[in-house]
């Protein structure tokens, strides 16, 4: 059947049942000014998502033809009054009110938002042109515009950039070179009689008024339609408007930056005309100013799937209802449930960094209880590993590392962290009693977290990527080009932190954390204080009395705080499903919006409403139908990599892979060298006794080539990119050639040398192989390749040399080096 045709039936099938209902988008229109005007959008409807756009085929009819009229798709004002526009299509009706004002009054064009918003979208103020550190051709803006007063005295009264003749605007520079009517490095940019060009010149002839004092602030951004199923080859046009603190609304589509979360699925151009390209769904994101919203375009996969598929899938817990929900959706059917085998593997590994032993998988498979997959979660998350692994996942966060704390200091930080992680201490109360952290760094471990950041700018960025999952080091300098924060809001949360002290104590390693009574963190522009306040949180009084963190915390860990819970969801969502909610897991913004909404809102709220309780977010997550699925694709699904249709293979990290060869091979990885770091070079280090894990290393200053070469995280920026788990060349190499694998199946106490020494059958050898290794026996085809080629052996170190090379076949095998 054409994959056309399926798309098709796919997409009755969502539809079966339900009609569709014509829309005017924006549901209510309002014009101010006779230059003023509004694009519409008439849309059919099906459930909430737009299922097809009929503008073109639309009649359009406006009710009192003497208040506003119709001229190439948009709504031009003529005379102050309130009418409805009705649109016509096959029968079907929707109206829309219209209300036009001011039209009696001449127009106004305002610098802030008008003029901006033009050069803005003309790319006159990025940072490939004037708005670039040094600006371009002797003109500096501020970049897309975030200091509209500078950029006014710019263009008007800077001796050596002024853009503007009052006496002659036809002549200024301002039109002349956007038009290119005279030459311009940056070519056309405002084709001469354009409307943007028009407004411009009618801006200067006004006599280029600046921004002013009492400009309504821009308070919003709505795109139409929010959310659409369509299918590819289908097209939309968006129309943004824009909101502001005075109540008024204006059409400000042709002044957006459109972009898209995922060209493939749909891509949208510079008018936010949308083409739907591919199977999937795709976040498109209007930019304006400080203002920016998303929509959601659905693209439903070629698949013919019955209902009946998604409704006899196992629903374990809330996540399965979302999960669930958006495949039926999609059309993306399920994978089958993981086995036993398989899921014991990944459990362990997943929570624990650990492979289970042979005598665990025996156990577990033997276990008839209909609940013992739920029973092996509970025993797991008990497990003194359970807390070796979580601690070293939250010394990664967190940087610990001798690199820059002494090295009491840095076990005074690792144990607190890994008391936390014993305790399972609320996560609100976790990070509550790191950014407030007081006293000495060595009886109170948290307060190194600000001996690790101290400077300012360091601690505000780190602790907004750790706690927040974002990212706002763009602002220190200018507003985000692409999110909605400020450089004021970058200045006024870093004035959170701008009384903290640091005082070295008596003890060798010993500083002590205080808050100052005085002390501000000055604007990078203004070199003035903002006052301390979180991001889009309370502000508080500059001259307020107590320690400001105390202010930050407050509003970090309340529940209705939108980023903090969610920050720490996405990580251990991303720990066990391979991918996070959000991808970048620490990455969370409104232009990179989650893969599944719904599903990301419900978990979160589960979590803050359990207290802030990481273990039950765990047991959540490990116990939905949706982690335990095969990481087997079937024909319909092989495509997904985002909605959790089946479990992603993904490769172990460094420290989970040496501890599997340690334990596989029998033995123990020797960590005694550790780096000096920039200094240079190396000295013994005794702390660590044999048998020491890699994951229970507090440093990562310690040597060690294969974890180097597996991506390690340095520990030197608050980053998920810090760790790297991609497949390389020096990773292969490593394998057959260096010397961490090699040594130990040669080390004479090695497990290869106790079955030799033993004399142990080579039946034997390969089922425990595969149990250690794998956590299942070897298939009768597996045995019957294997044995044949040990039998061969007729020598004890022939045989010891066939055994070897079957270990380490088998650990350097797909299937060891990947969890699934």
């Amino acid at each position: 059947m054409p994959r056309i045709l399926l798309s098709f039936l796919a997409c009755l099938s969502i539809a079966h049942g339900a009609t569709a209902e014509l829309k005017i988008y924006p549901p209510a229109i309002a014009l101010a000014g006779k230059h003023d005007s509004s694009a519409l959008a008439v849309v059919e409807e099906r459930d909430g998502r737009t299922v097809a756009e009929q503008t073109a085929k639309a009649k359009l009819a406006i009710g009192n033809p003497k208040v506003a009229k119709l001229d190439g798709g948009r709504i031009l004002p003529l005379a102050d009054g309130e009418t409805t526009i009705t649109a016509t299509v096959n029968g079907q009706s929707a109206s829309a009110k219209l209300v036009v004002t001011g039209t009696a009054k001449p127009t106004a064009w305002s610098f802030r938002h008008h003029v901006e918003p033009v050069l803005t979208r003309s790319g006159c103020n990025s940072g490939a042109c004037h708005g670039a550190l040094a600006g371009k051709g002797g003109l500096k803006l501020s970049l897309r515009g975030y200091d509209p007063e500078s950029d006014h005295f710019v263009l008007t009264r800077q001796a050596l950039a002024r853009r503007i003749d009052g006496s002659e605007p036809e002549n200024s520079l301002l039109v002349k070179k956007a038009a290119k009517l005279m030459p311009h490095g940056g070519g056309e940019r405002l084709p001469e009689g354009s409307a943007d060009f028009n407004l411009m010149l009618d801006w200067i002839r006004a006599g280029a008024p600046g921004p002013s004092s009492t400009d309504a602030t821009l308070a919003g951004l709505e795109v139409f339609p929010k959310a659409s199923l369509l299918k590819p080859k289908d097209a939309l046009r968006l129309v943004a408007i824009a909101k502001y603190s005075d109540g008024t609304t204006r059409d400000v589509t042709r002044w957006c930056k459109f972009s898209s979360s995922d060209d493939l699925v749909a891509g949208a151009d510079e008018h936010g005309a949308i083409a739907v390209n591919g199977h999937g769904e795709a976040a498109i994101t209007a930019n304006f100013g400080t203002s920016l919203a998303t929509v959601t375009i659905t693209s439903t996969f070629a698949n013919a799937v019955d209902d009946a598929v998604f409704a006899k899938s196992p629903r374990n817990n809330l996540i399965d209802e979302h999960v669930l929900a958006k495949l039926k959706l999609l059309r993306l059917p399920p994978s089958d449930q993981c086995s036993d085998s398989e899921f014991v593997r990944r459990a362990f590994l997943d929570t624990c960094g650990l492979l289970p032993k042979p005598g665990e998988v025996d156990a577990f498979l033997k276990d008839s209880r209909p609940d013992k997959r739920a029973k092996l979660i509970d025993a797991l998350l008990e497990r003194s590993e359970f807390v070796d692994y979580w601690t070293f996942k939250w010394s990664d966060l967190l940087l610990v590392s001798s690199r820059k704390l002494p090295a009491p200091a840095m076990w005074a930080f690792y144990r607190h962290i890994r008391q936390g992680v014993a305790d399972n201490k609320p996560w609100d109360r976790f990070a509550r009693e790191i950014v407030t952290a007081s006293g000495s760094t060595l009886a109170n471990g948290a307060a190194n977290y600000f001996v690790i950041h101290k400077d300012t700018t360091d601690l505000v960025e780190s602790t907004t990527v750790t706690f927040l999952g974002t990212n706002i080091n763009c602002c220190r300098c200018h507003n985000h080009p692409l999110e909605k924060w400020t450089q004021d809001q970058y200045w006024a949360i870093a004035n959170l932190f701008g009384r903290v002290g640091l005082k070295n104590g008596d003890r060798a390693g010993e500083v002590f954390v205080q808050g100052l009574p005085t002390g501000d963190a000055l604007h990078l522009r203004r070199g003035e204080p903002m006052p301390p306040t979180p991001l889009d949180g309370q502000a508080l009084a500059l001259d307020a009395p107590g320690d400001r963190r105390e202010h930050f915390a407050d509003w970090l860990v309340v529940p209705t705080n939108p980023y903090f819970a969610k920050a720490i969801v996405n990580r251990v969502w991303k720990n066990y499903f391979g991918r996070g909610l959000v991808e970048a897991e620490d990455d969370l913004r409104a232009s990179n919006p989650p893969s599944n909404r719904e599903l990301f809102d419900a978990v979160t709220k589960d979590f803050v409403e359990k207290k802030f309780d990481v273990k039950h977010l765990m047991r959540t997550i490990l116990n939905s139908a949706a982690y335990q699925r095969s990481s087997k694709p079937n024909a319909a699904n092989a495509a997904d990599d985002r909605y959790y249709s089946r479990y992603l293979v993904r490769r172990l990290n460094a420290e989970v892979l040496l501890d599997a060869y340690s334990d596989v091979s029998g033995v123990p990885t020797a960590f005694n060298k550790l780096s000096l770091g920039p200094t240079g070079g190396e000295r013994a280090e005794g702390s660590f006794p044999a048998g020491t894990r890699a994951m229970q290393l507090p440093d990562s200053l310690l040597i060690s080539r294969f974890l180097d070469a597996f991506g390690r995280a340095d520990r030197l920026q608050v980053c998920s990119c810090e760790r790297t788990v991609d497949s390389s060349v020096t990773q292969a190499l490593h394998l057959n050639n260096g010397v961490t694998l090699n040594d130990k199946l040669r080390d004479p106490k090695s497990r290869v040398a106790a079955w030799i020494k033993e004399k142990t059958a080579d039946a034997e050898i390969v089922s425990q192989l595969y149990k250690l290794a794998l956590s299942r026996e070897p298939t009768a085809a597996e045995r019957a390749k294997l044995l044949p080629l040990l039998a061969e052996a007729k020598t004890e170190a022939e045989r010891r040399e066939a055994v070897e090379d079957l270990m380490w076949a088998v650990l350097t095998s797909r299937e060891f080096l990947f969890n699934r």
